[in-house]
């Protein structure tokens, strides 16, 4: 079985957020489950030079973006079993950001790219996995111009919404002109829209199957709160639309090998190690050391999705707790201000780190006892799995994949890995970090909550098997295709 997975960002190559880390992960795991999987993304400038050094020239070809014509440059790596291709072309991928300027037709040139490299590369796969609005037109650019030609017969394509928010759209005419596909393409049973058009349809109404990363999400975007415009397409989808759980690479956030935690720990151990990275964060915040006070933290980025609203509006209740709490993340300039206001007005319990450090959210992890995500919705969410596996309990709002991975401590039968609240409002998140803090008094208790947490099994084993299932029900489906086409050419012959 051979899968091509595309998508804007890889992990360790570049990443901005959470697409990055799945297609850095999961095709890892598929490769290690024997599938023979590769991966085909921009080249970036940002890209590291010790990367690209490792970088292997395979060739160059010319790929059509309307009445253009673009050069391609074709790269190729292997790292941990995995064949990476990246494409080359100054023009589109020569910044210092990976989104910003000609989005729509920088990927519109990455999608048609994709295809037109398979006969350079020598890789005829039988399925082509797209992943968010930047690949999702490849389905829709297949099945116009490639398919049926020769090595490109009967490609299967899976299309993966990460974030539904987040769609491609573009007047008709523009899109049209970076596209050159058949007018007809544009209606709005296809990827038309009004007078707009839409990537991220193309992917929902042309991929075989549409997959998303959580059941509870899966069901959020049929309806029209969550739905973005396009709940009636994926209603439309019906049994194509698929959830299948993000998972996450334990062996880059575990509190058993991180380098940068103050000792290391596990679900046996944690009792006796875990306060002292809790010493070492409040050293760094410049908090009183005590390893009675319950820290809460946050590792998001700042936008209005995550639930900074919620925080922001219930600050000043939160500060009359006996507690400390930091944040770090970078995002919209309201929220940064806003909290470092709240960082000079609270600093002796209150610590606002605007940036991104992957050692200090770490040492956040391991440091704090309990991990704060209210998010107004949440396709899946890692960073309430990470907190997880460190012992610090999430306390969450009850969406998406955060109400599949975290199941509220229940008194009665003591199950639970953490706590959650609904309805969307500052008093409900208050009074689940009240009923949290309570738990924390309660020593006995909370460690075994906290074990419960660490426990959980998270990893992309599960998620992969998933996939592969997916793939061999699409490639089943194409032998068999093949099969009865075999049976009827057999059926005219003897006729």
């Amino acid at each position: 079985m051979k899968i091509l997975m595309c998508a804007s960002e890889c992990a360790p190559f570049v990443k901005t957020g959470g697409l990055g880390d799945v297609v850095g992960s999961l095709p890892k795991e598929l490769a290690n489950q024997g599938v023979d999987v590769r991966v085909v993304m921009p080249k970036y400038q940002v890209i590291s030079q010790e990367f690209k050094e490792q970088m292997k020239f395979l060739g160059n070809i010319y790929v059509p973006v309307g009445w253009r014509s673009q050069y391609c440059g074709v790269f190729s790596l292997i790292l941990d079993n995995v064949t990476y291709y990246f494409l080359d072309n100054e023009y589109y991928f020569n910044g210092d950001c990976i989104y910003g300027d000609y989005d729509l037709e920088k990927f519109a040139f990455f999608s048609r790219a994709v295809l037109e490299i398979l006969p350079l590369i020598d890789f005829e796969p039988d399925c082509i996995h797209c992943h968010d609005w930047q690949t999702a037109i490849l389905p829709a650019i297949y099945d116009a111009i490639f398919k049926g030609k020769e090595k490109y017969k009967d490609i299967k394509t899976i299309f993966t919404i990460h974030n539904l928010k987040f769609q491609g759209v573009h007047n008709i005419e523009f899109a049209n002109d970076v596209l050159g596909l058949p007018w007809s393409y544009f209606s709005n049973d296809k990827i038309g829209r009004n007078s707009d058009a839409n990537f991220m349809k193309g992917g929902i109404v042309f991929a075989n199957y549409v997959t998303t990363v959580s059941p509870t999400y899966a069901e959020e975007i049929k309806t029209q709160n969550f739905g973005e415009g396009l709940d009636w397409a994926l209603k439309a989808r019906g049994e194509d639309l698929k959830a299948i759980l993000n998972g996450i690479d334990y062996t880059n956030n575990s509190p058993e090998t991180s380098p940068y935690i103050a000792e290391n720990y596990n679900a046996d151990n944690f009792v006796d190690r875990k306060w002292k990275s809790k010493i070492a964060l409040q050293r760094r915040m410049n908090w009183q050391e005590n390893p009675n006070i319950p820290i809460i933290s946050m590792v998001t980025r700042l936008t209005s999705q995550k639930g900074l609203d919620l925080v922001l509006q219930g600050m000043d209740r939160l500060m009359q707790r006996k507690m400390q709490f930091v944040i770090l993340g970078t995002g919209d300039r309201k929220y940064e201000d806003a909290l470092r206001y709240f960082a000079d007005r609270y600093g002796d319990k209150f610590r606002a780190c605007i940036c991104f450090d992957n050692e200090l959210a770490h040492q956040i992890y391991a440091g704090s006892d309990m991990f704060l995500m209210p998010s107004g919705f949440e396709p899946c969410g890692l960073g309430q799995m990470i907190a997880l596996n460190f012992g610090s309990l999430p306390i969450v709002h009850e969406t998406g994949g955060l109400k599949d991975t975290i199941h509220s401590y229940n008194e009665e039968t003591g199950e639970g890995n953490g706590f959650s609240f609904t309805p969307f409002n500052a008093h409900n998140m208050i009074y689940t970090i009240d009923r949290a803090l309570g738990f924390y008094n309660s020593p006995l208790l909370w460690q075994k909550i906290v074990r419960q947490a660490m426990v959980c099994d998270y990893s992309w084993g599960k998620s992969a098997k998933k996939y592969i299932e997916l793939y061999e029900e699409l490639v089943g489906n194409k032998e068999k295709g093949e099969e009865i086409g075999e049976e009827k050419e057999q059926q005219v012959e003897v006729f």
